[in-house]
């Protein structure tokens, strides 16, 4: 500990000064202790001390006249602190009774003692009193501490510092040594040299000489009143005329030249850091383009495919839609999962890019309208709903045109069959073979007509069947509806035709009925009962070869019941055969029996025995067996079916747990994490991997799902897993442990970047951890006060940073963020401003020219690109605005 005593005759001021301020308060060996007592002493401080206080007093409007007098009262010596300090000090006392003025230099000397400076044996009685050997140690202190203390050249610092400092500005010039701070500065060479030195054009030091030290003093002084803003300290005639100056005075001179040609090194310090803001500033912009230009493509891509996934134009065929469905398939397996992992990076790229501007401390990046993320999953959930949508609706017009095929089929069978039974019915009707008949032949030609009525009325419910077939055709837009329309309009006209035709026949032979006997009644009787029976084998001929349509076993087997029972009626339907045939027989028998020769075949039906024969032959021996085999054979694709169905089921019923668990680990993994931010990103990736590797899983069941596709299966009740479901799931999977590993990425530049230790990070995590499971306020106090942090105001302004919105949710980020900021130094826009005003010289602008000797080129044609021109009212030509420049770099304004 070093000690200074200053003497004055009616007491002592004794100074403590601790660690570094001893080295400048040491005082040279060859000390001249009576100087303490020489009048010349007092007048060159008192003189330069008044000087100094006044060179800050005036920059708060006021000054001092008597040093001793002027700080009686204390205001105008906080004042002084105030302006030295860039502090405020408590609020002074305004009144004039002594008590006053003590308060006030108390509150004066509290703040010299705050600023590490220990006064002893003096109170503020000494300077109320007006003491001034007291008042000029009290002010030579305040120099020390706020003038000389800081000054540091070459690691040395105060006294010796600023010793340092003119040594080497002044070592080129002749006739200067500078060994001390008061006979070295007599011939006031000393000073010119260092105005010289700093701003050559000011002085003609060739001209000075060494034996005229007044003039030269003088000249010295003059120039860095007018020129430096440094007000006149000294008196020539007082430092020539006494045999040592005092000290203190010189080095509170010379201090001013120190703080007035410092600005050079900050110069440089402010390009520094200017350059250091630019770069990053570039850099972010930089990651802008590319988030900008990425989000672009990835919408446009989606723009795109939607209009393509929302096309609804049905297709004619089977085939065309199927097509239709194989492009779809192409793009889920092709086009799409570049996308996914396209949108997943963007949204990694834009949680960076906020992270690097948080820890530049530079606002958040807004994309441009329409580029928000929230933007890119709007779309993206469009499209997934288009695609959605653009499956169900590929499955439904399949299913569609696989009916309207079977339905088309259908009735070109019925059509077929009904057209082959109206042929040559036209022509019969119309005959005139009753005019030239017998009455026997007229009454079997009534019979017959009676027959082929009840024939005609058999088969009215195929023609409506007919009508009905054509009519849903059209309402399900069947493409070859006009010749359907066309073939049905032609069966309904001819069946209306035969309708007439039938109402004409009868008439005419009711009409010669009176003249024709009775007919026999075993051809009517056989007429009458084949013909209902032939309808039935030609309506079991039209079933047995009608297609058939089913999705399951269930329905298969419904069908394959139906057709056993239909074959538990053929022993019944054999009677009625034998029983038609047995009528015939007795016919021929009773012909012979009689010796009738009969004319032809039966005259009431065109149904010979022969023809129902060759119809039960067909059905029993060649339809029925083909209708077995059909519907075996599908019972054993609705069994290929089902196998299908539980195949998928089984491995969807595996994968679908699977998942949910793996996101659930991943959940625990976030919260429970441990070691460093290496060791968990590392195992964060291993574990990545793992689920990487078990993508083979997911190809098998997508074949599988193919497989389900192609074979037109549209159900499965063995699972209530979809490949949709799954597809959504594996997704969200990789797109969580990607998120995931992004984090620790942002954790690890944030404590890179911040200078934040590992057990720092260890620590915010375990206190955050045991917040985020309670998830309220009064944990997270409790957190805050666990690292340190106490009071209810203070909680509020921390709890203002971490949660701005008052969502009552606190990220890690977050928190991290504000840990960091707390514990490190961010460039602010206010230190940029400051840098720009060192570079411009302290004016309120910069000119492009000093811009570029300044700062590297390219940062300096940034600046001047992005510059407004300055407007105030001390604008030259070519002023730069640098402050509205530097408020933009950190989101204060529009840059």
């Amino acid at each position: 500990r070093a000690y200074y005593l200053l003497l004055s005759g009616s007491g002592a001021l004794l100074l403590h000064f601790s660690g570094e301020q001893q080295t400048y308060m040491e005082q040279e060996n060859d000390w001249d202790r009576d100087l303490l007592l020489d009048p010349a002493w007092e007048k060159q401080q008192r003189k330069t001390f008044t000087a100094w206080c006044n060179s800050h007093l005036r920059k708060a409007g006021t000054q001092i006249e008597n040093i001793e007098e002027d700080f009686r009262d204390g205001l105008k010596l906080m004042l002084l602190l105030e302006v030295i300090s860039g502090e405020r000090l408590p609020k002074p006392e305004r009144g004039k009774m002594r008590v006053h003025k003590i308060n006030n230099v108390n509150k004066a000397l509290d703040f010299i003692a705050s600023k590490g400076v220990k006064l002893v044996s003096i109170g503020a009685e000494e300077i109320v009193d007006g003491n001034a050997k007291m008042t000029l140690g009290m002010i030579w202190t305040i120099i020390l501490r706020f003038a000389i203390q800081d000054i540091s050249v070459e690691e040395t610092s105060a006294k010796e510092g600023l010793l340092l400092w003119c040594q080497r500005k002044t070592a080129p010039y002749k006739n200067v040594n500078v060994q001390n701070f008061h006979i070295s500065w007599k011939d006031g060479l000393a000073f010119n040299a260092l105005i010289h030195r700093h701003r050559p054009e000011l002085i003609d030091y060739d001209k000075l000489r060494k034996d005229d030290p007044v003039t030269n003093l003088n000249n010295a002084f003059e120039v860095a009143e007018r020129y430096l803003d440094i007000p006149k300290m000294l008196d020539a005639e007082d430092i020539v005329g006494t045999l040592r100056p005092d000290e203190k005075a010189i080095m509170t001179y010379v201090s001013c030249f120190y703080h007035a040609f410092s600005g050079a090194q900050k110069a440089e310090t402010a390009a520094n850091r200017i350059c250091k803001v630019l770069a990053v500033n570039q850099e972010n912009e930089h990651l802008m383009e590319d988030y900008e230009k990425l989000a672009s493509d990835l919408l446009e891509w989606i723009r795109r495919t939607i209009p393509w996934l929302e096309n609804r134009a049905p297709e004619k065929t089977m085939t065309e839609m199927q097509q239709k469905l194989e492009d779809f398939r192409d793009y889920r397996r092709v086009h799409k999962p570049p996308k996914v992992q396209e949108k997943c990076q963007l949204e990694i790229n834009f949680n960076t890019l906020q992270t690097k501007l948080r820890l530049s401390n530079r606002p958040a990046f807004m994309p441009s309208e329409g580029r928000m993320v929230s933007d890119i999953n709007g779309a993206w959930h469009k499209l997934e709903g288009a695609e959605k949508g653009y499956e169900e609706w590929l499955l439904n017009e399949i299913r569609r045109l696989e009916r309207l095929d079977h339905l088309a089929e259908k009735f070109r069978q019925k059509a077929a069959i009904h057209e082959s039974w109206t042929d040559g019915k036209e022509t019969m009707l119309t005959q005139k073979d009753y005019e030239t008949a017998t009455l026997s032949e007229i009454k079997a030609l009534l019979k017959k007509h009676e027959a082929f009525e009840s024939d005609l009325a058999a088969h009215q419910d195929r023609v409506e069947q007919i009508a009905a077939i054509a009519q849903e055709l059209n309402e399900l837009d069947y493409y070859d509806s006009p010749s359907v329309n066309a073939r049905c309009q032609k069966i309904c006209e001819q069946w209306d035709a035969l309708g007439s035709l039938t109402q004409n026949r009868r008439e005419s032979l009711e009409r010669t009925e009176k003249q024709l006997e009775s007919i026999d009644e075993l051809y009517l009787e056989y007429a009458k009962r084949a013909a209902p029976f032939n309808n039935w084998m030609e309506g079991a001929m039209e079933d047995l070869q009608d297609m058939f349509i089913v999705h399951n076993i269930e329905e298969i087997q419904g069908l394959i019941t139906a057709h056993d029972q239909f074959k538990s009626t053929l022993p019944e339907a054999n009677k009625e055969r034998e029983a038609i045939q047995a009528i015939q027989a007795e016919v021929q028998k009773i012909a012979q029996y009689n010796g009738i020769k009969l004319a032809g075949n039966n005259p009431y039906t065109t149904i010979t025995p022969q023809s129902i024969d060759k119809k039960w032959e067909k059905v029993r021996s060649q339809l029925v067996p083909q209708r077995d085999q059909a519907l075996q054979e599908e019972l054993a694709r609705q069994q290929s079916n089902d196998h299908l169905r539980r195949q998928f089921a089984n491995q969807a019923n595996m994968i679908g747990p699977w998942i949910q668990n793996k996101m659930e680990e991943i959940g625990r993994i976030s919260i429970e994490m441990n070691g460093t931010l290496e060791d968990q990103l590392t195992h964060l990736r291993q574990y990545e991997q793992s689920i990487i590797e078990y993508k083979p899983n997911i190809d098998q069941l997508e074949g599988d799902h193919q497989l389900i596709q192609e074979a037109l299966i549209f159900d499965n009740k063995y699972t209530s897993y979809t490949m949709e479901h799954l597809r959504v799931g594996w997704e969200q999977l990789l797109t969580t442990i990607a998120r995931t590993i992004n984090e620790i990425e942002n954790q690890i530049l944030t404590r890179d970047a911040k200078g934040i230790s590992q057990e720092q990070l260890h620590e915010y995590r375990t206190s955050f951890n045991h917040f985020d499971k309670v998830r309220n306020s009064f944990e997270f106090k409790a957190c805050l006060i666990s690292l340190g942090y106490d009071g209810d105001a203070e909680f509020a302004r921390i709890m203002g940073i971490v949660d701005p919105n008052n969502s009552g949710a606190v990220t890690f980020q977050a928190f991290i963020d504000f840990m960091s900021r707390e514990t490190t130094d961010t460039d602010t826009a206010d230190q940029v401003i400051a840098s720009f005003k060192i570079l411009a010289g302290d004016k309120n602008y910069i000119t492009a020219e000093e811009l570029r000797r300044e700062l590297p080129p390219d940062q300096a044609e940034y600046c001047i690109a992005r510059m407004a021109p300055y407007t105030g009212p001390d604008a030259v030509p070519g002023a730069l605005d640098y402050m509205s420049f530097s408020t933009a770099l950190y989101g204060e304004s529009d840059l």
